[in-house]
Order: structure tokens, then C-alpha cells, then sequence
């Protein structure tokens, strides 16, 4: 078995598929109609990718405090100080738990956290 997707319900299309593109560097594999108020886009190179899904009729969200998505950078510091430059604030962090992992945390436009990790050699 095989993780295919994480699907994440989104209140704008055009501003999470900024936030995943242009902050973090995902590649827009497709985007297309679902009917007449819903629209889908596909993200990543990988085999994984991440779904957008943008329902005009969904009015309330809950990302939920509990979920994260992680992505590793090369480093922490340059990866907080390029998205600060962007004017993305920093959620939280950064931490280093472990002597081998230092992440901090962001939230895309809908509230849920993105976690950035380096891993350290």
C-alpha cells in the first residue's frame, strides 16, 4: 500500500495554490473543475501528492490544531529569514528536540501548520 494524497479543504484556490507554489515550492501537477462549485488541484513531483479541494458551498473550516504537514528544508535559518522576506510570519519555533532535527512551524492561509525541518548531520 501506498500514501496516494493528503487532501486539504481550502477557502481560495488561487491563494493556497500561491502559498504551496511560490512559499513552498510545490510544482501545480494539475488543476481542474469537480462540478459547478468545486475545484481540484494536484501538487508535488513525487508519487505523493498534496489535493487541494475548493468547495464554494463548504463555508466552515476547521483545520484542526493537532494537524501538521512537513517539509524538509536545507536550513532552518535561511528557510525562516527567505520567508520573512516574504512577509509569512513564523508560527512557532524554531526547536531542536533532538541534536540530529531543528523545525519550526508556519500556517498556510487556511490555519493549518506547516512544519519546516532540516536534519542535521
Amino acid at each position: 500500500m501506498n500514501l496516494s494524497w493528503v487532501t486539504l479543504t481550502v477557502k481560495n484556490m488561487d491563494e493556497s495554490l500561491n502559498f504551496y507554489t511560490e512559499v513552498l515550492g510545490l510544482t501545480l501537477a494539475s488543476r481542474q473543475p469537480a462540478g459547478p462549485q468545486m475545484e481540484l488541484a494536484f501538487l508535488g513531483d513525487g508519487e505523493t501528492k498534496l489535493e487541494l479541494v475548493c468547495n464554494k458551498a463548504v463555508t466552515e473550516f476547521d483545520m484542526g490544531q493537532s494537524i501538521s504537514l512537513g517539509f524538509a528544508v536545507a536550513s532552518v535559518d535561511a528557510t525562516m529569514a527567505a520567508l520573512q522576506k516574504k512577509g509569512i510570519a513564523i508560527h512557532s519555533g524554531p526547536f531542536q528536540p533532538a541534536p540530529q532535527i531543528r523545525f519550526f512551524f508556519i500556517t498556510d492561509p487556511n490555519g493549518l501548520k506547516i512544519q519546516l525541518i532540516e536534519h542535521l548531520s
